[in-house]
């Protein structure tokens, strides 16, 4: 394994600041025709604004008062998704729904000014407030407070979503989403995961949208109870019977995937890291494995791009804020590089890296620091 660790330092002072220093990759170039979709990646959901404590040495206490050394703001929800395909290089349309408060305000400007995102199918619905999650991060762990109203009667996701590469849906156990088989139809390439099964049923057949999907990522616990299988690369070759393409996060582990029309699998450990937040690291990975995919890239190329981003993600708080970009990817990967203890076989992995990092990121520091952006600053 490369192990990749993190150590404190002072971000850049805006947020602006930290986007103009990002290192621009278009890692579908070579693919690019004047044909294409207007889109790469279409996705829907609920945007969330996360406010995230950071700098607390144990978990809070109850009757007590505990002090955080950080505090960081930014859009969450189906936004971590949203933020890491953009990041990556990715013509990203977001489709959600969004409240008239500041909140609601400073998540838009923030996705679609600071991150790029099409939010021409999003809407700001009067009088919703915006869903708001605080989490708290300490060893390694995290906390959530979530609260909401109940959404907005329309769904987000218009009736035709846009013309797109690929779509990422959340399956829902017994609910069908009707854009998924709509985008399918139009030639839309669906990747999915699924939340816990709070029914406890576990049963595929609930996933009635699966059969309108390329790919499944779910975890290796998911994946055991759904298919019944008494390993994670079990579950994953099970699933192919339902998908064409199964991958499955093993946690420390790494991640494995089958490809039911190619007949190949792969296997690619995780990077070691010292986690700060977990947060988001699940959206991350499947960000960088739609990446990879997009691109055509070998399997286990993709499964290698996924498990590092989600790497460097955990390494920094909060979930968009964290989510990589292309300066973290080459810094990481040149600094890795220089350091002579490394196993060549595990610098080969990530060889892929080569050709698609600019030179520009070699004299980039490492680890990078984002900006960590509150709300109300004005502008001087």
């Amino acid at each position: 394994m490369i192990p990749s660790s993190a150590s404190t330092g002072k971000g850049p002072s805006s947020a602006a600041e930290g986007a103009a220093c990002q290192v621009q990759v278009d890692p579908l170039a070579a693919l690019r025709t004047p044909d294409d979709p207007p889109w790469d990646v279409y996705l829907t959901g609920t945007v969330f604004l996360d406010i995230i404590f950071t700098g607390l040495d144990s978990a809070p206490v109850r009757g007590t008062e505990s002090w955080a050394r950080g505090m960081g703001s930014s859009p969450g929800g189906v936004a971590n998704m949203a933020t890491a395909l953009a990041r990556l290089g990715l013509k990203t349309s977001l489709a959600a729904a969004f409240g008239d408060d500041h909140y609601g305000e400073y998540c838009w400007d923030a996705l679609e000014t600071g991150e790029h995102i099409d939010l021409a199918t999003s809407r700001t619905v009067p009088g919703w407030h915006s869903p708001v999650t605080v989490s708290m991060a300490y060893e390694g762990e995290r906390t959530m407070v979530s609260h909401g109203h109940e959404p907005p009667p329309e769904e987000p996701a218009p009736d035709c979503p846009p013309r797109a590469r690929a779509a990422i849906a959340s399956l829902t156990p017994g609910k069908r989403a009707p854009w998924i088989a709509q985008a399918a139809s139009r030639g839309t390439r669906v990747f999915a995961d699924v939340g816990w099964d709070d029914t406890g049923a576990w049963d595929l057949a609930g996933l009635a949208d699966l059969e309108h999907c390329e790919a499944f990522l779910p975890n290796a616990e998911e994946a055991m109870r759904y298919t019944g299988a008494s390993s994670p690369r079990a579950a994953a070759h099970a699933l192919t019977e339902h998908v064409p393409l199964a991958v499955v996060t093993l946690g420390a582990e790494g991640a494995y995937a089958v490809d039911r029309r190619t007949g190949e699998s792969a296997e690619v450990p995780a990077i070691e890291v010292a986690a700060l937040d977990p947060t988001g690291a699940g959206d991350v990975f499947v960000a960088g494995f739609v990446t990879g995919t997009l691109a055509d890239w070998p399997l286990a190329d993709r499964l290698a791009f996924a498990g590092l981003t989600a790497a460097l993600s955990v390494q920094e708080f909060g979930g968009s804020l964290s989510a990589p970009g292309w300066s973290e990817i080459g810094a990481w990967w040149r600094k890795v590089q220089s350091v002579e203890s490394q196993e060549p076989a595990a610098l080969r992995r990530y060889a892929f890296l080569d050709d698609l990092v600019p030179e520009e990121t070699a004299a980039r520091p490492w680890p990078l620091r984002r900006a960590v952006p509150t709300i109300g600053f004005r502008s001087a």
